[in-house]
């Protein structure tokens, strides 16, 4: 054993040296910017060629912008308060446009005294998002159902509501972040009630055409019943086959009868009256909401075993792909009434919406199929040795691992059919971009305006777009289970 001890040792340190702080380049902004902005040559390089497009920019745009005007009548009174306020040769934006004209980007020609309708709908369509996409985070949940609840009401009233509708919206929102709290599932009967709802409030009519849908949905649950003690898929068939026969047969005929004994509606609004963001907004959530289940099951078919339906998946994915949808909007604009009984009124909406619907489902049925595709074999040989049936396994096993590697694709198909909104302008439908501007510089007062117009449209497409792929971020790091 050693005879060293600390009273032989020359020095043994008996007190810590007091803590310093870190070197300069190691710590607060100094460190930040050498990371991640000059972290090498070529780094700084684009760091130095950034900063001067960003100043380029900012010195050619900026006295537009800070000289723009927000309150004028037309264009010319917009040059002139430049011209005085900034002297003769003074350049500046006339977003008095948009202040003026701000309904109609936003509503298109729907009637003015009722305005509070899609209002009303875009409120509750949160309302009806909330238990699906932010179902494992009540705190998101409490603030997305508070800031619902507060600011469609305050908009409500502001456009002049009826008490009664008023009354009818504060329950649905005030009601629905009281059952959050308590029993968050509860919230998707109106989820699944939703659409009805909002394609009534934004068409109006009578609501015994809703009511007779229900009747269609209850009568197909009822047949499923009956057939499920014989076979799965007859219960499926059947179901379909029921639910079709009542919507197709006998429902128009039993809602007008019902309507001539007891009235019950709300004034009707024609489609061509829909435009701006109002129509954009319905399109884009009603090929979302029905693209994303077709699209798994188109995926589904193509990687099935069965020779025949997997030919007609491919057959239909790549004959999707392979066209423009500019294409098959002119089909659904100018076509599709030829395939159709005489005097069939057929809304050009609902056919703009089954093309967009069929175009972002073939892109989706790829996106999740290399999602499918992505798993290993082992997932699927772990579903069969669990003695699980193929739909089984699919939903409990496949299914979820797929879609979680598939949502930045999927965000990114949602993303795109928004944007292609745009494109319905072609079929004589006023989309916020195109039509719509338009439809304003048609007027001899803002007859000359440009830029500002796709700027205000452009800014709201960027927040929609943007909240929608930080949605995906957020549900990308809450399913992240991997290296936890």
């Amino acid at each position: 054993m050693s005879e060293i001890h600390a009273e032989t040792v020359a020095f043994v340190r008996e007190t810590m040296l007091p803590a310093e702080a870190p070197p300069a380049r190691e710590a607060g902004a100094v460190k930040w910017l050498r990371e991640n902005l000059f972290s090498g040559p070529v780094n700084t390089l684009l760091t130095l060629l950034g900063l001067g497009i960003i100043w380029f920019l900012v010195s050619h745009f900026w006295d537009w912008f800070a000289h723009s005007v927000w309150s004028a009548n037309s264009l010319s009174e917009c040059r002139q308060i430049i011209a005085e306020t900034w002297g003769e040769g003074a350049r500046g934006a006339c977003f008095a446009v948009i202040r003026e004209r701000w309904n109609q980007y936003v509503y298109g020609f729907y009637p003015s005294d009722l305005y509070w309708r899609p209002t009303l709908v875009f409120g509750l369509l949160f309302v009806a998002l909330a238990p699906v996409l932010f179902s494992e985070s009540r705190s998101l949940r409490r603030l997305i159902l508070g800031l619902t609840t507060a600011v469609t009401l305050i908009l409500l009233v502001a456009l002049g509501t009826p008490v009664l509708w008023l009354i009818f919206a504060a329950a649905v929102t005030i009601g629905a972040s009281v059952i959050a709290e308590r029993h968050p599932l509860y919230l998707l009967i109106f989820s699944a009630l939703y659409p009805l709802l909002g394609v009534w409030l934004l068409w109006g009519g009578s609501i015994w055409g809703v009511i007779m849908v229900l009747v269609g949905f209850g009568l197909g649950w009822g047949a499923w019943l009956v057939a499920a003690r014989v076979s799965p898929m007859l219960s499926a068939v059947a179901a379909a086959l029921v639910a079709m026969i009542w919507w197709i047969g006998f429902a128009g005929a039993a809602a007008s009868d019902a309507q001539n004994l007891i009235p019950l509606g709300i004034t009707p609004v024609d489609s061509d009256q829909f435009g701006g963001f109002l129509l954009s907004i319905t399109i884009g959530v009603a090929g979302i909401a029905l693209s994303l289940p077709l699209g798994i099951v188109l995926a589904l078919a193509r990687r099935s075993d069965m020779f025949l339906v997997t030919s007609l998946a491919v057959m239909f994915i790549e004959f999707i792909r392979g066209v423009p949808l500019i294409t098959l909007l002119f089909v659904a604009s100018l076509l599709l009434n030829y395939f159709l009984p005489p005097g069939t009124n057929f809304d050009i909406i609902l056919r703009v919406i089954i093309m967009v619907t069929l175009f972002a489902a073939a892109y989706m049925a790829e996106v999740i199929r290399g999602g499918l595709a992505a798993l290993p074999k082992g997932q699927y040989e772990a579903a069969d040795a669990l003695g699980l049936d193929y739909w089984k396994a699919q939903r409990l096993i496949i299914l979820p691992q797929a879609l979680k590697i598939s949502i930045p694709g999927i965000v990114s198909t949602f993303i795109g059919m928004f944007k292609d909104t745009t494109l319905v302008t072609f079929v004589g439908l006023y989309d916020p971009l195109k039509s719509m501007s338009d439809a304003v510089r048609a007027s001899t007062s803002w007859k000359g305006i440009y830029w500002e117009p796709y700027i205000f449209v452009g800014v709201i497409f960027f927040l929609i777009c943007f909240g929608m792929s930080r949605y995906s971020m957020y549900l990308e790091r809450r399913l992240a289970r991997d290296h936890r």
